[in-house]
């Protein structure tokens, strides 16, 4: 339920539009501990993914040879920037912040990648010396030992994600863009190896062309699967999703469904790596039978929920209009997405791309708006929910000169006529009355 004044009052804040005072805020961090200042939160994580980039890049290139990395890294950049704009479009609804996005891709390319080469090697070489069996040991631990250890690595950004930015991490979406992201850079780091790897195969033994390791194995991880860990560790983030979803007292509920995710995950990576043991075709068939279809199952799913939430912005955001924050048309430009991008096209051709930005950011305040009152009315909402409130009300306010135009604008330009009937009388005037009521397009203030 929303607490707003019944009309608004501005300014809300500070007159000189510094944030309110809050949970988060400077007032609030005079008093905080070492660990909670911005320079720790932001430059201990960085120092660490820097560390591990740096690692991470001399061993691949000591696997590799110089020559074999460059190959391995030109070829391994072509699925990232698809696979970052496919999350980020399902992301669009209620974008999370870049900075999240870059730990994540960061995480997986540098942290996640450097535990599993080093877990995996290690665990590999102690089942051969304790087994005394080497190809049994590659099995065991490319079935086993890397899909336990990979997706736990992947998960763990995921898990800080919802530990710490919190207010980022809103529903199903955010966890699979988080983790979508997360296994897209931790692929990128993998296909480096493999690619660089196969290159120099090829120059050891002669390989050119469409015969050559390098072309079958960019085949089977840039062509065919590219989607292969994003999809595994989306499993997860799903996870994560539903716990997001649930109220705080589920407790039981709230660690079932990330452990559950996380499980989904491992077990899908293993029958995956294990593929290749079912026979001549068992690539192929894993592949069609379950690869597939699962993709287009969560790639359905996914979107669905973007849908509802969608849906969500439109049923919450009325009250705030009666309230007088909103105006009476932008609950249904905001709860469209095409919408949403002819007011950001209107502010743009009219103010420049400054205001195109502002209306982007009104547009996402906005939407968390709708999300936190929905979470309020079902209970799930925090202790800091009336202050979160009017901190989203006050960036809105503070951004209506700008964004009320264009959103106004898109409202009329996408909104659908409402029929209405023929009153059941003779209108004066009108030729040819019949009783049958007939419907007709009536005025429409949305519309130009």
């Amino acid at each position: 339920m929303a607490t707003s004044p019944p009309h608004p009052s501005y300014p809300i804040g500070p007159a000189d539009g510094a944030p309110l005072a809050g949970p988060g805020t400077a007032g609030s961090l005079r008093h905080a501990h070492w660990w909670q200042r911005a320079w720790v939160r932001y430059g201990a994580p960085s120092t660490l993914l820097a560390i591990s980039g740096l690692v991470i890049l001399a061993l691949v290139r000591e696997e590799t040879g110089t020559e074999g990395f460059l190959v391995g890294l030109g070829l391994a950049v072509l699925p990232v920037p698809l696979l970052i704009a496919a999350f980020r479009w399902l992301d669009r609804v209620e974008p999370g912040p870049w900075r999240n996005l870059l730990f994540c891709f960061a995480w997986g390319a540098c942290a996640a990648a450097l535990i599993a080469i080093v877990a995996n090697s290690f665990a590999t070489r102690w089942i051969a010396t304790a087994t005394a069996d080497p190809s049994s040991a590659d099995t065991l631990g490319a079935t086993v030992i890397a899909p336990v250890v990979e997706e736990s690595a992947k998960a763990a950004a995921v898990l800080l994600v919802f530990l710490f930015r919190r207010r980022d991490f809103t529903g199903i979406v955010d966890g699979v863009v988080i983790a979508g992201v997360t296994a897209t850079g931790f692929a990128f780091t993998e296909n480096i190896l493999y690619l660089g790897t196969a290159f120099g195969t090829d120059q050891l033994t002669g390989g050119t062309g469409i015969a050559s390791v390098t072309a079958a194995t960019f085949f089977v991880r840039i062509i065919m699967s590219p989607f292969a860990h994003p999809l595994f560790t989306v499993l997860t983030g799903i996870g994560f999703g539903i716990t997001a979803l649930s109220a705080d007292r589920r407790r039981v509920r709230r660690v079932a469904f990330p452990l559950g995710g996380l499980l989904l995950a491992m077990g899908m990576h293993a029958m995956w790596n294990g593929s290749s043991t079912f026979g001549e075709y068992g690539f192929f068939a894993v592949y069609a039978a379950f690869m597939v279809p699962i993709f287009g199952l969560l790639t359905w799913l996914v979107i669905w929920t973007r849908q509802r939430e969608l849906k969500t912005v439109r049923a919450e955001l009325p009250a705030y209009g009666v309230a007088g924050w909103l105006t009476p048309a932008e609950p249904y430009a905001l709860g469209s997405m095409r919408a949403r991008r002819i007011a950001r096209q209107y502010a743009r051709r009219h103010l420049g791309r400054a205001a195109a930005r502002e209306v982007a950011r009104y547009e996402a305040y906005a939407t968390s708006l709708a999300f936190l009152r929905h979470r309020a009315r079902r209970g799930r909402s925090g202790p800091d929910f009336a202050v979160r409130e009017r901190e989203l009300l006050g960036e809105l306010w503070r951004r209506r000169e700008v964004a009320r135009p264009a959103l106004d604008h898109a409202a009329r330009i996408t909104a659908p006529p409402v029929p209405v009937m023929a009153p059941p009388w003779p209108v004066y005037g009108v030729y040819g009355y019949s009783p049958q009521p007939t419907p007709y397009p009536a005025y429409n203030p949305y519309r130009s």
